[in-house]
């Protein structure tokens, strides 16, 4: 009996680890970046429908990116710094924050700017717009990331001039900008480091080049099985994410500083402003606002366990940003997958039956700085595995953008809200709507949501 018992036990456990295996490979495939065979090139995201009929044009008559002091997108990352004959950063941790900046070539070779300003906002583009890393120029460490932990002999003889410089590139860019704001992008799961720069650089793109872009590129790792070592490193990362916000709002001129976080990059952002509450938990929102200066925070695709994030929000994780907006999807196969594999409610998932119980629903009727945005019914949002929305659907990068642009409310930019739960959702005049409000709006409608 005893060892008939024992055999089944033994068939059923290698069953469970089986199934396990599985649904990791399926969520492996489902959160994989969108692959390209070439690793420092993509070809432009879709434009934004708001863009399509050139009621609103992002860009001047002269080609933004020559003047840009440093030609190109800043850069930080905690990878380690690979070899001459290797890439630029290893998919490994390297605990301390590198700083520099990467330079970008945009369009196709012998094509004017007008020419590609074109063809980048056509809401059909037959022609390649590809984006490309050319170069890369690190500044240093920023001395702020060293520890009792690391090597000394990684100190450099002035540390503080890695940080000095790049406090010096952001406040002459910001100089010359209409907005003096830093927009940092938080990359996902599984790319390498030229990834988080070439999205960022897209995003940058459709801002006109405004303000300050800085890609934050941690070290995800992409090969097969890495998932579960890159979310212990997202958490890791979260602690190097602070140190560099706290930076910014120290030791350059931003006004605001918005992130916009993807996938198991999110874990970083919620984690980073989380320890900044715990932080400044003795003073109240306003008295962080002016301290952190950080503005909107855009949550896509949020690869984060739901009740964890409520804790958070019961230790003051409101009182950090200006804003905090989870965007959330029916749609998002890559997150049913982590559901399953963890057996937990994912932050980015649109509630079960759209249902909450009313204590969430009071809750957030209280919380209006707390935005919730169902994508389900945005144009293309389900497309492929409904994971990449914000750059794949033209809806979702136009809300997106409008709100790092122009400061609008959800109902300022053309959504609507159910009168049952307090959730935003995609009309289907929603691009009608949204050029109607920036219209009314004006150029810059800076302050409608104080």
């Amino acid at each position: 009996m005893y060892n008939t018992m024992d055999s089944r036990f033994r068939f059923l456990s290698c069953c469970r680890i089986t199934g396990a295996c599985a649904g990791i490979l399926l969520l492996i495939a489902c959160l994989t970046a969108c692959a390209t065979k070439k690793l420092n090139e993509i070809n432009l995201m879709p434009a934004p429908d708001v863009y399509e009929k050139g009621v609103v044009d992002p860009f001047t008559d002269t080609h933004p990116i020559e003047k840009i002091p440093y030609e190109g997108i800043l850069y930080v990352t905690d990878r380690a710094p690979a070899g001459a004959d290797n890439h630029y950063y290893k998919n490994k941790r390297g605990n301390l924050l590198r700083l520099g900046a990467a330079k970008i070539k945009v369009g196709n070779e012998g094509i004017t700017w007008e020419e590609a300003r074109r063809i980048s906002l056509l809401k059909n583009r037959t022609d390649k717009y590809p984006i490309k890393v050319t170069d890369v120029e690190e500044f240093g460490i920023l001395d702020r990331s060293y520890s009792v932990f690391m090597d000394p002999g990684l100190m450099e003889t002035s540390p503080h001039r890695p940080a000095e410089r790049f406090a010096q590139l952001v406040n002459e860019k910001l100089k010359g900008s209409k907005r003096k704001d830093v927009y940092i992008y938080v990359h996902g799961y599984k790319v390498v480091f030229e990834n988080p720069i070439l999205v960022a650089t897209e995003l940058w793109h459709f801002l006109g080049y405004e303000g300050v872009f800085i890609a934050y590129a941690w070290p995800s790792t992409p090969k097969a099985l890495a998932y579960a070592s890159d979310l212990e490193t997202a958490a890791l990362s979260s602690h190097n994410l602070r140190i560099f916000l706290e930076y910014l709002a120290q030791e350059t001129d931003v006004e605001q500083i918005h992130i916009i976080g993807y996938s198991a990059g999110t874990r970083l952002v919620i984690n980073a402003l989380a320890q900044l509450a715990l932080l400044h938990s003795d003073q109240d929102k306003a008295s962080i606002q002016r301290t952190l200066r950080i503005g909107h925070v855009l949550l896509t695709a949020s690869d984060y366990d739901r009740q964890l994030f409520g804790v958070h929000l019961l230790d003051g994780l409101l009182k950090v940003s200006r804003t905090l907006t989870v965007y959330m999807s029916e749609s998002d196969k890559a997150l049913g997958f982590s559901r399953w594999l963890f057996a937990r409610e994912r932050l980015g998932q649109m509630w079960k039956d759209r249902k909450l119980s009313d204590v969430v629903v009071e809750y957030l009727r209280k919380h209006r700085e707390l935005i919730f945005i169902d994508v389900t019914n945005a144009q293309s949002a389900a497309g492929g595995n409904g994971h990449a929305y914000f750059r794949k659907s033209p809806w979702v990068s136009s809300d997106v953008l409008m709100t790092l642009m122009h400061n609008l409310r959800p109902d300022e930019r053309g959504l609507v809200q159910s009168k049952d739960i307090p959730v935003w959702t995609f009309p289907p005049d929603y691009i009608r709507l949204l050029r109607a409000a920036l219209i009314e709006a004006g150029p810059e409608p800076t302050e409608n949501l104080e």
